[in-house]
């Protein structure tokens, strides 16, 4: 008998056992509720306090074994898992004929006294079995799991019943997103709600999906980030603002990619980007000691500290460092694309100093960051919306945040001459036109207003979570920690 029709006679049996539950008036679907006393954690964590009492817990069998008149059951439940001692003569013969029944998968609540085995296991002495819902399925086999990453991806619901560390990864995503909040709000700063549909896709330079409204028959774009409208907020009159959502980006997908992901972004009037860093550092510290109890993470076998403060480096530091190449020695085009071409950066010509820094950053700076640092003064050129650095007009104030290679955040004291915006904007727009760069940054007249009715000096932020949240967990892939990744449909 081929594999195929084993299971397939194996799912029948389980709709068999269902349709005779059904004649009998015992339809578990029609249960509405069932009241739990306590959680199986309460219960292994305090038997003290529980021996000898009556509980009720609920969840679904994850094992079963049975000896004739007595049965034992693992039950999974919210918090963990705990053992139940079902017997004949205690929930009633019929009863128990029903249970006999019941299979893996099947989720029910059981009532009983809580007590210790002869084997020393902290176990339920059933009283009484109520089948709250029947499982049509079959979970994978307790050995060897669902180890498949793609279907493990695609079945979550599956995935978070049968490998305990992944639910643990997300129960530590929830600390660690709590944390940041808490980190933010004892700085005052205010959380936000921006829109997710505009009319621009602005304050980043990425390609966004585009979707349409019927009722004012526009295009409309998914954010690619919400600097800008938070920007607006200060303007405004706010102070502090942040927002932490989804962001979407129409862009190839990897290990450290996902079209949609979660962003944290900050702003803080009248301060610049040496506060910002200081929020970064000691934000995602804040965040590991709330959720694993220190700065210090195992990841991938590579301690990575990051107890405040973190290194500093320019950009061109940095390749000067790992390549013997001086950029701020040369501002001539000419002369620092030979520099580039030498270390083997194609250069076009749409290409001017500042974007070949970056490419040369690149290929031969990233692959070294494995401890925390703050790349610092970021060519203008790749830099729109951030401030110029005052002793040296082609950089700007603006940093980025790596560890163990990836960039998690991304900081600047904020451009608020209205005057250069315009010029940097129109530049952009020019590359986005010309088909240079389709993915540089758009025209915003009404941003530009609003910084024309006067933007404060102002520090800003934007952290990527899922990375952030990779680290701290040990998680190879962003989709170990987004519940439900993007995927391709199974044709």
């Amino acid at each position: 008998m081929s594999e195929d029709i084993s299971l397939s006679e194996v799912l029948q049996v389980r709709r068999d056992k269902l349709t005779k539950l059904r004649a009998m008036g015992r339809d578990p679907f029609l249960l509405e509720k069932y009241e739990r006393t306590n959680f199986s954690k309460d219960i292994t964590e305090s038997f003290a306090a529980f021996e000898g009492k009556e509980v009720a817990v609920a969840g679904r069998i994850m094992a079963k074994r049975s000896m004739g008149k007595a049965s034992f059951i693992d039950i999974l439940d919210a918090e963990g898992r705990i053992q139940s001692y079902v017997r004949k003569d205690a929930i009633g013969e019929d009863e128990y004929d029903v249970f006999s029944t019941y299979d893996i998968g099947d989720i029910v609540g059981v009532k009983g006294t809580v007590f210790m085995t002869k084997k020393e296991e902290i176990s339920i002495r059933a009283i009484e079995v109520v089948l709250l819902s029947k499982s049509l399925q079959i979970l994978p086999e307790k050995f060897h799991g669902l180890k498949d990453p793609d279907l493990r991806y695609r079945q979550r619901y599956v995935d978070l019943i049968v490998n305990p560390e992944v639910k643990k990864t997300f129960l530590l995503r929830n600390k660690m997103i709590s944390a940041m909040r808490e980190f933010l709000e004892n700085e005052e700063f205010l959380e936000v709600d921006t829109p997710v549909l505009s009319t621009i896709a602005g304050g980043a330079t990425a390609k966004p999906f585009v979707t349409h409204h019927n009722a004012l028959d526009m295009d409309m774009y998914m954010r690619i980030a919400n600097e800008l409208y938070l920007k607006r907020l200060i303007v405004g009159g706010f102070d502090k603002v942040y927002e932490m959502g989804k962001m979407f980006r129409n862009e190839g997908m990897s290990i450290k990619h996902n079209p949609e992901y979660t962003a944290m972004e900050l702003y803080a009037a009248y301060e610049d980007y040496e506060y910002v860093m200081w929020i970064t550092e000691n934000l995602v510290a804040y965040m590991a000691k709330k959720a694993l109890g220190s700065s210090k993470v195992n990841y991938q076998g590579t301690e990575i500290d990051f107890t405040p403060p973190w290194r500093r480096a320019s950009m061109t530091d940095l390749i000067k460092e790992h390549t013997g190449v001086d950029f701020d020695a040369v501002r001539d085009r000419e002369k620092a694309k030979a520099m580039a071409e030498k270390l083997h950066i194609e250069v076009t010509d749409d290409m001017e100093w500042g974007h070949m820094v970056s490419e040369v950053f690149e290929e031969y700076c990233e692959k070294y960051l494995i401890q925390p640092t703050f790349v610092l003064y970021h060519p203008v050129a790749i830099s729109p919306l951030a401030k110029r650095n005052p002793n040296d007009p082609e950089v700007t104030n603006r940093f980025e945040a790596f560890a163990n290679t990836w960039e998690l955040a991304n900081g600047f004291s904020e451009l608020n001459d209205p005057i250069d915006q315009r010029e940097r904007f129109t530049e952009q727009a020019e590359r986005r036109d010309t088909g240079i760069d389709e993915e540089a940054h758009p025209m915003d007249e009404d941003f530009l207003n609003a910084i024309e009715v006067g933007l404060p000096p102002t520090g800003g932020l934007g952290v990527g979570i899922d990375r952030v949240i990779m680290l701290l967990t040990n998680s190879t892939s962003i989709r170990d920690v987004i519940l439900f990744p993007t995927m391709k449909p199974i044709e």
